[in-house]
């Protein structure tokens, strides 16, 4: 049973996009009445079995998506999914709608179906972690600044590494200082390297 604070911010986040909401609401209903847990991840609404991600949705300016989070197990015809990341994601699968675009509810229902199914037979695809390597200039910052070492540990595994790595991948000293200089903000505010283009 999805929480109240949970189904107001699904309730929100589908007004906030809403030249999606269409696709969205029918999406929504066809996944809670398959039997899925609704609830909030990542900041989107995501839809679980057993406690497990099966799919979430998002919306972004030119188009909205369906996650199916391992999605590659899923026998899929006509092509509907695509790898967003390809060489990068190994399980996830993105189910893309543009404007005009409808919601194949039958097809949904199959996904789901599948997706359930693999998750009983204990299909999944576990992602194999690296371990985060932290620039010196980034170590340094840190044990001056009480604030952005709190910040930096409450951001997301996959932000931290991209703040980690976008400062250490830079030759010069100079150019990491730089760099850093300019996201210690970023990150004393919360918000990843990348947020700004997750809307594009």
């Amino acid at each position: 049973m999805v929480s109240k604070a949970d189904k107001t911010k699904i309730e929100a986040y589908i007004k906030k996009h809403e030249q999606w909401s269409t696709i969205f609401e029918s999406a929504r209903k066809t996944l809670v009445a398959s039997g899925l847990e609704e609830t909030v991840k990542w900041g989107t609404p995501t839809y679980t079995f057993d406690g497990k991600n099966i799919v979430g949705i998002a919306g972004f300016k030119n188009h909205c998506a369906l996650w199916f989070h391992n999605g590659a197990f899923l026998k899929d015809p006509k092509k509907h999914l695509v790898n967003a990341q390809e060489g990068k994601t190994k399980g996830l699968r993105q189910w893309r709608f543009e404007s005009g675009d409808k919601l194949p509810v039958t097809v949904l229902k199959n996904f789901i179906k599948q997706s359930i199914e693999n998750l009983q037979a204990g299909k999944t695809i576990k992602p194999t972690k690296k371990p985060l390597v932290m620039p010196d200039e980034l170590k340094a910052a840190m044990k001056k600044r009480a604030k952005l070492k709190k910040a930096f540990e409450g951001l997301t595994p996959g932000k931290q590494k991209e703040y980690a790595e976008h400062v250490g991948s830079a030759k010069q000293e100079s150019t990491r200082q730089r760099r850093l200089e300019k996201v210690v903000p970023m990150i004393e505010a919360g918000v990843g390297l990348h947020d700004k283009y997750k809307n594009c």
